[in-house]
């Protein structure tokens, strides 16, 4: 998707770094998400049929692949991936989702074009209401014949990293799952189910992990169909995004529907503490947040990330909240952090520009994002009000892409950061404090 495709400037050659130098490089398809455990980096792949790669990073400067773990078909991405103790689990998702949620209008779009025509409507006339290319049209009618049934996450043994073995493929619904988090007992999975409006929230009991356990499921107020509740939206852009569990309360991330804050102490009966909703008038969707550790100021402090999805002209593009969550039932924005245009040479050559993620785990004030075009950008939230930018680093695009896309970000115990580009590459990174 291609948000600024104003003047093109001539790319630069090399990296453009402050503060951070590379000491490796891996030259590998592009990533939705990178996962560091003990030594290896773990990478969900975007587009079939590279499915997850897992990565020997023990020697930062030589990072090589020793394991690859195919998508179950064609059909499926499983490009998000986490590991806990020996335990790895992957999402399985319906590839080109959106292009297929589209087409479901297919058949309305067809009859009333029948009427105010007077004839069957051609594949080009179907496909300019749908806003897709008539030579798409053949598949969008061959997905939507075949169905899709295959969505759900999987669990395998990673005790030996070079070998994983699957112990189960748990089907979920709908497109299936997308982001997720998950520790030693408990899996917090974002997925489609049969009577829900858009994905919500389940909690599974990883206790016999090759037979996980539903626990719980939590939602927002107008999504359960079958439960007789009623949306005051339309389709699926307010769901659920995903979880993040930090002590007993899941920070979970609802899309167009802002940050909800959701009590766990009964794990079996999840319970809304409070919201935060800004969309309308901010128009990136929420992506992720995250409870800082400590308090700052005296203050429990969250970060909110949105994720430049589609860029509108005249608004700002998707940035990083510094949130006040002191009392959940008033959650309050502190400050913001922005990324200029004028930062990176790549703003307008094409792709995506503002924030996309942040690492989903901190130790310290250091908040470290991945900003697509923009790179890596290292802030430091020391006081929330006035969050700086210490450290930078533009990669240069690899296999010939006009920019970089900087995707997700992860940082490892010895305080390596391995920056992973959407279309191509995975940057192993040192910060010079």
């Amino acid at each position: 998707m291609t948000d600024r495709t104003s003047s093109r400037r001539p790319p630069p050659r090399g990296a453009i770094a402050d503060g951070v130098r590379e000491l490796g490089c891996l030259d590998i398809v592009g990533g939705g998400q990178v996962y560091v455990h003990e030594g290896y980096a773990y990478i969900g792949h975007m587009t079939p049929p590279n499915g997850v790669s897992v990565v020997d990073v023990r020697d930062p400067s030589q990072p090589k692949v020793v394991a690859t773990v195919p998508p179950p078909n064609e059909y499926s991405h499983t490009h998000k991936v986490r590991v806990v103790g020996n335990l790895m689990i992957i999402n399985v998702e319906r590839h080109q989702r959106h292009f297929y949620r589209q087409g479901e209008r297919l058949p309305e779009v067809e009859r009333r074009l029948r009427v105010e025509l007077g004839r069957e409507p051609s594949n080009t006339e179907a496909a300019a209401e749908l806003g897709i290319a008539a030579a798409d049209m053949p598949k969008l009618r061959a997905g939507l014949e075949r169905g899709y049934d295959d969505g759900g996450f999987r669990i395998f043994d990673v005790s030996d990293p070079s070998t994983p073995r699957e112990l189960v493929y748990q089907k979920t619904g709908g497109v299936g799952v997308h982001r997720f988090d998950m520790d030693e007992r408990y899996a917090y999975i974002s997925t489609e189910m049969e009577g829900y409006q858009g994905n919500i929230l389940i909690i599974y009991d990883l206790a016999h992990p090759a037979k996980p356990e539903e626990v719980s499921r939590w939602w927002m107020p107008g999504q359960n169909l079958a439960g007789g509740e009623t949306p005051d939206w339309e389709g699926v852009k307010r769901r659920v995004h995903h979880g993040l569990r930090h002590g007993d309360r899941l920070w979970v991330s609802c899309w167009h529907a802002g940050a909800w804050l959701v009590d766990i102490s009964d794990i079996r009966n999840p319970r809304t503490l409070g919201s935060y909703q800004y969309q309308p008038p901010f128009p990136e969707p929420t992506h992720t947040f995250l409870k800082v550790p400590q308090q700052l100021g005296g203050l429990d402090i969250a970060l909110i990330g949105d994720e430049q999805h589609g860029y509108v002209k005249g608004q700002p593009p998707a940035f990083l909240w510094i949130m006040d969550v002191s009392d959940p039932a008033n959650m309050k924005p502190l400050s913001t952090f922005h990324v200029s245009p004028l930062d990176t040479p790549y703003a307008d050559a094409g792709g995506r520009f503002g924030l996309h993620q942040f690492q989903e785990h901190m130790e310290g004030t250091l908040v470290y994002a991945a900003w697509f075009s923009g790179g890596l950008r290292i802030i430091d939230i020391a006081d929330p009000r006035r969050p700086r930018e210490v450290g930078s680093y533009i990669p240069e695009p690899l296999g010939g892409e006009r920019a970089p896309q900087s995707n997700d970000v992860d940082v490892d115990a010895r305080g390596l950061i391995y920056l992973l580009d959407r279309n191509r590459g995975l940057h192993v990174l040192e910060y010079e404090r």
